[in-house]
């Protein structure tokens, strides 16, 4: 498959992958008859047999155990689940509450959110167009706790823990599906032990609100799934940078649907904190591109200067051949 091939396959799947992941809320959405914890229990359940098959499909599954080997990375595996938990519950809340607009907003923040994260934890040195955004993004925020008379926690608690998610699955070391399969390997026992709980007590829907309804909440798992899966084959075909940019398609379908699906309201006062917000990004994302261009210009540079191993010209010096038949 030729390069240009392979960056258009890699950018459908990536509109694909945040297309889905911006489009969940309708998902969670008919499922608003049943609690948001007993939904997640579900998408967590669901997630392990979906993970199963597909490692059975691609026959990886030789890493699980040296995972449990080494009681780290275990151990960090552990820290991740229980962040996206918290990420996965708060999220379907919000939809179920009719807060789209509040959770599209801490996933637009979140690059300035892991931006700041970087800073405290990593001790990372900004750029002062990044300190700028950051800025912006602070103003945001001041703005929406003005807007919606308190600080805007669901945002910021969507923010944080998916930016420290993506934080402590870097440590692991683990690739998408690999670590998809991890956090779901350590988050099934305590989700079917709920499940049986509210079965138990007679407060579980899965068997009470009909057929469709069971398929829906089964249905979770793919549901977790197909997008991550989708996501890591773009990441495969397309630059970081391009990655970086789809990745405000999500939250910005969250935005739309919030406002022309579920009808939320939007006073002048909060479209100025979604504003600041984008404009913030708008700044980060031309920093990186710009940033990204002089590394490629930097790099081809010393490409071009570095020595021959015989110590001659390099072949940036020597003519250069037409492309193509000569006769």
């Amino acid at each position: 498959m030729s390069s240009t091939s392979e960056t258009r396959t890699g950018l459908l799947y990536g509109f694909a992958a945040y297309g889905m992941w911006g489009l969940l809320p309708l998902y969670w959405h008919l499922l608003q008859s049943t609690s948001a914890a007993e939904v997640m229990a579900h998408r967590m359940v669901w997630s392990l047999p979906t993970a199963a098959l597909i490692l059975l499909a691609v026959r990886r599954w030789a890493w699980i155990g040296a995972l449990f080997r080494r009681p780290k990375r275990l151990g960090l595996v552990a820290v991740s689940a229980t962040l996206i938990s918290v990420n996965w519950y708060l999220f379907i809340w919000a939809v179920t509450e009719e807060r789209v607009l509040e959770a599209s907003l801490g996933y637009f923040i979140n690059p300035l959110v892991t931006i700041a994260i970087g800073v405290v934890v990593l001790r990372e040195r900004l750029r002062p167009l990044q300190w700028t955004a950051v800025g912006i993004g602070a103003a945001a925020v001041a703005v929406m706790t003005v807007a919606y008379g308190e600080v805007p926690w669901i945002s910021l608690t969507l923010a944080v823990t998916f930016a420290t998610y993506s934080l402590v699955k870097k440590q692991t070391r683990l690739d998408g599906l690999e670590g998809f399969t991890a956090d779901s390997l350590l988050q099934f026992l305590p989700a079917l032990g709920f499940l049986l709980f509210l079965g138990g007590r007679g407060e579980s829907t899965f068997t009470t609100e009909g057929l469709p309804h069971a398929l829906l909440l089964a249905g979770a798992g793919l549901a977790t799934a197909l997008p991550l899966i989708l996501f890591g084959a773009a990441a495969m075909r397309v630059p970081l940078s391009t990655i970086g940019l789809l990745q405000y398609l999500a939250p910005t379908f969250m935005f739309l649907l919030g406002l022309l699906a579920f009808d939320e309201r939007m006073p002048p006062e909060r479209w100025a904190g979604f504003l600041l917000v984008w404009v913030a990004l708008c700044v980060l994302t031309f920093d990186a591109l710009r940033t990204a261009r002089r590394n490629r210009t930097a790099l081809r540079e010393a490409r071009r200067r570095r020595p021959s191993p015989a110590g001659g010209v390099t072949p940036a010096d020597l003519p250069q051949a037409p492309v193509g038949p000569t006769s």
